[in-house]
């Protein structure tokens, strides 16, 4: 059966160093960008790099080395190459097509977002530079002076946040049309299979890179940057005690290469059979985890620019407001003498100086640096925070949500082979449509129930699906697709099967990782995530309150707990459902079989 499936046509890369390029540009990501930096700093700085390279040796090159190679020998998307390997694994197929589907949905809003703030990207001054004037035009909006310039263009003039989920709101006429023309742009990438996709990706592959080289270069001469490598690179040793910090450079590794999403077995079903699938998954790894460390030192280098401007505005406001309350003279009073000169007022003028502390701010470089902002946060309100501070900083702006595109419509092309590789496969399906229709339905579907996510309660929507639709998901299917390989497939046989394709059998470590080290690591992390899950309680979010100007905990209603569980189950579920699918029908054929006799 494996040989019949070898024997089907199908298109190929051009060459090789396409399909390595599709890989970097499906695996190299926006994760890269914002999360992995994200993590660093929630997780010891410098100490998070040495769970997350063990995480890298044990898990991520091993799990890709395995789907990469599944998907090049059977020749086939994710349902028909487990199909193959067992007719009771069809499931975990079509349970990571479910897994794509849900992330497709909702992960093209972040590049619809990218468009809205680049097209704002050409305005002087950007709009985020400075708080709106309010419709009397006597002041400031009052939602923006409690806050910040750039959080109140994310939350009120990008999204018009609800006060919470329940609070659907309605549909924003921009950020659908924004979302639309992110669906258009990556129909157009998708249109005629590898034949476009293969062109698009040496652009999105290779063009963050350009981007991030320069954002480095101008990261490193900002003032402040190197408060920002230092804070990166000084371990926090007792983070390696916290079992979360294990889990999250696990599932940080897991989720930066695509595991378990089915796009990289369908990328390697248009491989040549002799393909070096070896080599290709370590070249993979490691440009991935590299980026994302290179990508850290940028984001470092300017998140230490923000926190030191921030700071020093900070101390020169403190500064500001002694001056005249105590009349004292210019100069007398800076930042290297402002603590002494505090003691001193505060013993000399003590009446006079308990009036003013209530608005004399405690100033702290270090506080500043350990404000940590996650997801969207880092990329659309950290980034042009700083973006606002620079010179030109329209140039900068344009290049940086050009480059967040980039890295999206690289994420989306992934999401969609998922996707795409599976109906195209199925003869019911491509006999009667041809590709075209295929990925214009698919991307029209995606588009229409991605409208949820520009409503005014869409943010919090986005959050639960980025949250819960794929985390465990994927945990079980790379279990089960680990599992499959090595003990239903035959580790034996997959050994000849590699042979046959690159000329030599694994070694010890990758027989090591796929049976014994990587299932382990899995099944701790989903029995680390249950546990965390019940010991939460009730689960929470962070919603938006205009009249403090900042975020608020609430618990999430019934209705989206029950969604969150339809999340998990819809793609899980697959799993069992299609091995009970799968001994029913062959019960059912053998009873006819045995009647006829």
């Amino acid at each position: 059966m494996v040989e019949k499936a070898m024997e089907k046509s199908r298109p190929l890369w051009d060459n090789p160093l396409q399909f390595v390029f599709a890989c970097i540009s499906y695996a190299v990501g926006l994760g890269n960008v914002w999360r992995f930096p994200y993590l660093c700093q929630m997780y010891g700085g410098g100490g998070f790099l040495i769970p997350y390279l063990i995480m890298l040796i044990a898990e991520g090159m091993p799990l890709l080395y395995l789907e990469l190679a599944v998907g090049q020998r059977m020749r086939q998307g994710s349902i028909g190459a487990w199909k193959i390997i067992s007719p009771y694994l069809c499931g975990v197929g079509v349970a990571s097509v479910v897994v794509s589907f849900f992330l497709s949905m909702y992960y093209n809003v972040i590049n619809a977002w990218a468009f809205w703030y680049l097209f704002h990207s050409f305005q002087d001054p950007l709009p985020w530079a400075t708080c709106p004037l309010n419709s009397n035009r006597t002041g400031y909006e009052e939602e923006c002076e409690k806050t910040s310039s750039t959080q109140y263009f994310w939350y009120r003039q990008t999204l018009n946040i609800s006060p919470s989920l329940e609070a659907s709101g309605s549909v924003q006429w921009e950020q659908a049309l924004c979302l639309t023309l992110a669906w258009l742009v990556v129909y157009l990438c998708i249109l005629r299979g590898t034949a476009s996709t293969g062109k698009v990706v040496y652009v999105t592959a290779s063009l963050p890179y350009c981007v991030l080289i320069i954002y480095l270069i101008r990261g490193l001469t900002l003032h402040g940057a190197v408060n920002g490598l230092i804070y990166m690179f000084t371990p926090k040793l007792e983070q390696l005690l916290n079992p979360k910090t294990w889990i999250s450079a696990a599932t940080q590794i897991f989720f930066s290469l695509g595991l378990g999403f089915g796009s990289l077995i369908a990328f390697a079903s248009y491989n040549e059979p002799s393909n070096n699938c070896q080599r290709h998954a370590i070249i993979v790894s490691l440009i991935n985890s590299t980026t994302s460390i290179f990508a850290s030192i940028v984001t470092f280098s300017i998140y230490g620019f923000k926190a030191t401007f921030n700071y020093e505005s900070c101390i020169n406001k403190v500064i500001l407001l002694l001056l005249n309350a105590f009349d004292l003279e210019e100069g007398s009073l800076t930042a290297d003498n402002l603590n002494e000169m505090k003691d001193y007022l505060m013993a000399t003028y003590p009446l006079e100086y308990a009036q003013l502390v209530p608005q004399i701010k405690n100033c702290s470089l270090e506080a500043e640096l350990d404000t940590a902002v996650q997801g969207t946060g880092l990329a659309f309100i950290v980034y042009s925070e700083a973006i606002k501070n620079m010179e030109v900083p329209q140039l900068y702006s344009v290049l940086y949500f050009f480059m967040l595109l980039m890295l999206g419509i690289g994420s989306m092309l992934g999401n969609t082979a998922a996707i795409l590789t599976p109906l195209t496969d199925s003869r019911a399906i491509a006999s009667r449509f041809p590709k075209e229709v295929i990925s214009g339905v698919v991307c029209f579907v995606n588009c229409i129930i991605g409208l949820i996510f520009t409503m005014e309660a869409g943010n919090y929507w986005f959050d639960i699906f980025n949250d819960y639709a794929a985390t465990l998901s994927l945990l079980l299917i790379v279990l089960v697709e680990t599992i499959a390989v090595c003990y239903i497939y035959g580790i034996r046989r997959f050994e000849k099967d590699l042979y046959t394709m690159i000329g030599h059998k694994p070694n010890w470590y990758w027989k090591i990782m796929w049976a014994f080290v990587s299932p382990l690591l899995i099944i701790s992390l989903f029995i680390f995530y249950l546990t965390d899950y019940i010991l939460t309680g009730t689960l929470q979010y962070q919603a938006w309150d205009a009249t403090q100007g900042q975020l608020v905990t609430k618990d999430y209603p019934g209705y989206a707990l029950a969604v969150i569980g339809l999340l998990v189950a819809a793609s899980t579920m697959c799993i069992p459902l299609g091995a009970l699918v799968t001994f029913i029908r062959k019960r059912l054929k053998r009873e006819q079989i045995s009647t006829v006799a």
